[in-house]
């Protein structure tokens, strides 16, 4: 089996980077796309798998984030899974 490009790049000793440090890192054209009309809510799941595919097809894997990070992101509640409906 061949690994991607890039992959286990990120070395064990770095620091996990908050989801705003990475999101500071990915192009402000792709952010829009995955973000269109729902700025003003915190960012789903769903926005950054959209955002990891399309890195992945543009061959820039190490740009995205280590899996360590994206669980760190989503038990830390830096991103959410779903919305919440408010009753």
């Amino acid at each position: 089996m061949t690994l991607p490009k890039g992959f286990g790049s990120q070395s064990k000793t770095q620091k996990n980077r908050t989801f705003d440090e990475w999101w500071a890192t990915v192009p402000g054209d792709l952010k829009t796309k995955a973000r269109k009309g729902d700025e003003d809510n915190k960012v789903l799941l769903n926005q950054v798998n959209y955002v990891l595919l399309h890195l992945h097809l543009q061959g820039k894997h190490d740009t995205k984030p280590s899996h360590e990070e994206l669980k760190d992101w989503l038990h830390s509640g830096q991103v959410d899974v779903m919305r919440q409906i408010k009753k």
